[in-house]
């Protein structure tokens, strides 16, 4: 058996539902373990308060896939501080052997340069680059439909993997040079003062824990002493009037994170029955996190789940589908 190859996923989007790259990150990821690659995924936006550490996982990686979305303008924030932590954390000669993909999405317009930036910032940092992918999608769905997308994703990938197997060798960039006269104008750091870096950069880390920490106990202080009345059953009775009957064989289960609260809510629809409890939930057709005023907004129809979720109202993870459900599973009495 050979050496396994190792490949790292960094996804700079935000993690919204309806996010084209996610499609792309997740069919590469299905064909590169078909391929027996050893697979991590780093999701930025969950590991946010991580990102300056981050770099440190590129030791045993071959190769990495850079992804992220073009929403508005650029590739985006978290990608940027990715790129700048290893700028000034990361291991340049360990870089230097490392593949990395580009895979950029635009819903907008961007995506050639959004996928030019990523290449150009990877051969500065003196990494090897290689083909990406990169498109304009304004829905998902036809991202999942066509199928003609699918075999195209797939055989970028299985490119992808041959070059990093057969460490295919790239021409030199001017770039290179860029490199050389930043990296001679930066301060020359000693073992000592390295180290010391990286404790203030934990450290940072450190205080943001515990600034989330607290957070979190005052949340369950709050509660305790009786500031949140009946929140134990808070929202349980607004969904279990506004449920609507569903037909045999639908099937969905929602948990629905609300800010301040310690467990999800967790919302079982199969066809006539509906369970609706505050509950831990590993196992869910979608994740949503939402603030209490935006879910009030919705529970006095005010607003609806699908506009909540295009606004930035609601943040989702998971089936697309299920989630636009929602709108048609509770019908919301106004108020």
């Amino acid at each position: 058996m050979g050496i396994e190859m190792n490949i790292n996923i960094y996804y700079g989007g935000r993690g919204m539902i309806d996010d084209p790259t996610l499609y792309v990150v997740n069919k590469m990821q299905e064909v590169l373990e078909e391929l027996h690659v050893h697979v991590m995924r780093y999701n930025l936006f969950e590991q946010k308060n991580d990102i300056p550490m981050l770099p440190q996982t590129l030791k045993n990686a071959d190769g990495i896939i850079l992804a992220s979305t073009v929403e508005w303008y650029g590739i985006g924030g978290y990608m940027h501080q990715f790129l700048d932590a290893c700028w000034h954390y990361g291991d340049k000669e360990r870089i230097s052997n490392i593949y990395m993909c580009p895979v950029v999405m635009s819903t907008t317009y961007g995506e050639r340069q959004g996928q030019l930036d990523l290449t150009t910032a990877w051969e500065i940092l003196g990494g090897l680059p290689c083909s990406g992918i990169c498109g304009y999608i304004e829905d998902t769905l036809t991202l999942e439909m066509n199928e003609g997308y699918k075999t195209l994703i797939e055989k970028n990938t299985e490119n992808i993997y041959r070059t990093i197997n057969q460490k295919i060798p790239s021409l030199p960039a001017s770039n290179q040079v860029v490199k050389q006269r930043v990296a001679a104008r930066q301060l020359e750091l000693t073992p000592q003062e390295s180290e010391q870096l990286s404790q203030f950069v934990s450290d940072d880390i450190y205080v943001q824990r515990q600034k989330e920490d607290i957070q979190e106990l005052a949340s369950i202080f709050r509660d305790m002493l009786g500031e949140s009345e009946n929140s134990g059953e808070e929202y349980i009775k607004d969904f279990q009037q506004a449920f609507r009957v569903q037909p045999a064989g639908v099937k969905a289960t929602y948990a629905i994170q609300i800010e301040g609260k310690k467990m999800p809510l967790v919302i079982r629809v199969d066809g006539p029955e509906m369970q609706c409890e505050y509950t831990s939930c590993e196992q869910a057709d979608v994740k949503i996190q939402v603030s209490p005023e935006t879910l009030n907004d919705i529970i006095h129809s005010r607003m609806t789940f699908q506009r909540a979720f295009m606004t930035g109202g609601i943040v989702s993870k998971g089936d697309f589908k299920v989630l636009r459900a929602l709108d048609q599973i509770f019908i919301f009495p106004e108020k």
